[in-house]
Protein backbone atom coordinates (compact mmCIF):
# COMPACT_ATOMS: atom_id res chain seq x y z
CA UNK A 1 0.00 0.00 0.00
CA UNK A 2 1.54 3.47 -1.15
CA UNK A 3 1.96 6.16 2.06
CA UNK A 4 -0.41 8.53 0.03
CA UNK A 5 -3.58 5.37 0.01
CA UNK A 6 -2.13 4.77 3.56
CA UNK A 7 -3.10 8.74 4.43
CA UNK A 8 -6.56 8.07 2.78
CA UNK A 9 -7.59 5.15 4.72
CA UNK A 10 -6.39 6.47 8.11
CA UNK A 11 -7.78 9.87 7.71
CA UNK A 12 -10.92 8.19 6.36
CA UNK A 13 -10.76 6.54 9.42
CA UNK A 14 -10.81 9.85 11.71
CA UNK A 15 -14.32 10.19 13.09
CA UNK A 16 -14.80 6.43 13.83
CA UNK A 17 -11.54 6.46 15.81
CA UNK A 18 -12.25 10.37 17.66
CA UNK A 19 -15.79 8.35 18.65
CA UNK A 20 -14.03 5.61 19.90
CA UNK A 21 -11.82 7.46 22.07
CA UNK A 22 -14.47 9.67 23.40
CA UNK A 23 -16.55 6.55 24.55
CA UNK A 24 -13.00 5.34 26.75
CA UNK A 25 -12.48 8.35 27.79
CA UNK A 26 -15.89 9.03 28.95
CA UNK A 27 -16.23 5.97 30.20
CA UNK A 28 -13.30 6.49 32.45
CA UNK A 29 -14.12 9.76 33.34
CA UNK A 30 -17.12 8.79 34.81
CA UNK A 31 -15.69 5.12 36.34
CA UNK A 32 -13.65 7.87 38.34
CA UNK A 33 -16.87 9.63 39.81
CA UNK A 34 -18.73 6.95 40.37
CA UNK A 35 -16.03 5.79 42.72
CA UNK A 36 -15.75 8.68 44.36
CA UNK A 37 -19.25 9.14 44.87
CA UNK A 38 -20.33 5.69 45.64
CA UNK A 39 -17.08 4.45 46.82
CA UNK A 40 -17.13 1.50 44.27
CA UNK A 41 -14.25 -0.29 41.88
CA UNK A 42 -11.97 -0.17 45.37
CA UNK A 43 -11.91 3.08 46.53
CA UNK A 44 -13.36 4.80 49.72
CA UNK A 45 -16.56 7.22 48.95
CA UNK A 46 -15.98 11.09 49.67
CA UNK A 47 -18.43 12.56 52.01
CA UNK A 48 -21.22 14.74 50.48
CA UNK A 49 -20.28 18.11 50.30
CA UNK A 50 -16.47 17.72 50.72
CA UNK A 51 -14.58 20.23 48.83
CA UNK A 52 -12.95 19.71 45.94
CA UNK A 53 -13.38 15.79 45.82
CA UNK A 54 -17.04 15.35 46.21
CA UNK A 55 -17.68 18.05 43.60
CA UNK A 56 -14.99 16.90 41.49
CA UNK A 57 -16.82 13.28 41.53
CA UNK A 58 -20.04 14.91 40.38
CA UNK A 59 -18.40 17.06 37.56
CA UNK A 60 -16.85 13.67 36.45
CA UNK A 61 -19.98 11.51 36.44
CA UNK A 62 -21.96 13.53 35.14
CA UNK A 63 -19.66 15.16 32.32
CA UNK A 64 -17.94 11.88 31.63
CA UNK A 65 -21.75 9.97 30.97
CA UNK A 66 -22.53 13.01 28.88
CA UNK A 67 -19.00 13.08 27.21
CA UNK A 68 -19.34 8.97 26.99
CA UNK A 69 -22.83 8.98 24.87
CA UNK A 70 -21.59 12.00 22.85
CA UNK A 71 -24.04 14.24 24.19
CA UNK A 72 -23.07 18.22 24.63
CA UNK A 73 -19.68 16.90 24.15
CA UNK A 74 -17.61 20.26 23.88
CA UNK A 75 -19.07 21.53 26.93
CA UNK A 76 -18.67 18.70 29.23
CA UNK A 77 -15.34 18.31 28.09
CA UNK A 78 -14.64 21.97 28.74
CA UNK A 79 -16.15 21.62 32.33
CA UNK A 80 -13.84 18.16 32.71
CA UNK A 81 -10.96 19.65 30.88
CA UNK A 82 -10.93 22.82 33.69
CA UNK A 83 -11.55 20.59 36.58
CA UNK A 84 -8.82 17.95 35.84
CA UNK A 85 -6.42 21.58 35.49
CA UNK A 86 -7.68 22.60 38.84
CA UNK A 87 -7.05 18.95 40.59
CA UNK A 88 -3.60 18.98 38.70
CA UNK A 89 -2.04 22.66 40.09
CA UNK A 90 -3.78 22.48 43.74
CA UNK A 91 -3.35 18.42 44.42
CA UNK A 92 -0.12 17.14 42.65
CA UNK A 93 1.68 20.36 41.65
CA UNK A 94 2.74 20.61 45.02
CA UNK A 95 4.63 17.30 45.08
CA UNK A 96 6.91 17.51 42.40
CA UNK A 97 6.92 19.81 38.84
CA UNK A 98 6.21 16.43 36.57
CA UNK A 99 3.53 14.45 36.56
CA UNK A 100 5.26 11.17 37.41
CA UNK A 101 6.87 12.79 39.98
CA UNK A 102 3.46 14.28 41.74
CA UNK A 103 1.30 11.22 41.49
CA UNK A 104 -0.88 13.62 38.78
CA UNK A 105 -0.63 11.59 35.21
CA UNK A 106 -3.92 10.71 35.31
CA UNK A 107 -5.37 14.52 35.51
CA UNK A 108 -2.90 15.75 33.01
CA UNK A 109 -3.91 13.19 30.70
CA UNK A 110 -7.36 13.66 31.35
CA UNK A 111 -7.22 17.47 31.23
CA UNK A 112 -5.49 17.56 27.97
CA UNK A 113 -7.69 14.35 26.36
CA UNK A 114 -10.57 16.70 27.12
CA UNK A 115 -9.35 19.67 25.77
CA UNK A 116 -9.10 18.03 22.47
CA UNK A 117 -12.48 16.81 22.50
CA UNK A 118 -13.39 21.13 23.02
CA UNK A 119 -11.40 21.37 19.47
CA UNK A 120 -12.71 18.67 17.80
CA UNK A 121 -15.92 17.34 18.62
CA UNK A 122 -17.32 13.98 19.35
CA UNK A 123 -16.49 12.17 16.27
CA UNK A 124 -18.72 9.52 15.03
CA UNK A 125 -21.12 7.62 17.18
CA UNK A 126 -22.83 10.14 19.03
CA UNK A 127 -25.95 9.71 20.45
CA UNK A 128 -27.70 13.02 19.00
CA UNK A 129 -26.48 12.07 15.41
CA UNK A 130 -27.48 8.12 15.81
CA UNK A 131 -30.92 9.47 17.08
CA UNK A 132 -32.38 11.99 15.96
CA UNK A 133 -30.80 15.51 15.03
CA UNK A 134 -31.33 14.63 11.56
CA UNK A 135 -27.35 14.41 11.05
CA UNK A 136 -25.64 11.08 9.82
CA UNK A 137 -23.06 9.43 11.87
CA UNK A 138 -20.52 11.18 9.60
CA UNK A 139 -22.02 14.67 10.00
CA UNK A 140 -20.15 15.33 13.55
CA UNK A 141 -16.77 14.68 12.26
CA UNK A 142 -17.26 16.66 8.78
CA UNK A 143 -14.18 18.72 7.53
CA UNK A 144 -15.21 22.68 8.07
CA UNK A 145 -14.92 23.88 4.60
CA UNK A 146 -10.93 25.58 4.19
CA UNK A 147 -10.26 23.10 6.91
CA UNK A 148 -6.25 22.01 6.57
CA UNK A 149 -6.20 18.01 7.11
Amino acid sequence: MSTARLNDWLTSRQPLVLGLFRIVLGLLFTSEGAATLFGVLGRKSSPVGEWPFWYAGVIELVCGALILLGVATRSAAFLSSGSMAFAYFTEHQKDGLFPLQNGGLGSALFCWGFLMLVFFGPGSLALPNLFGRGGTVQDSARPVPGQVR
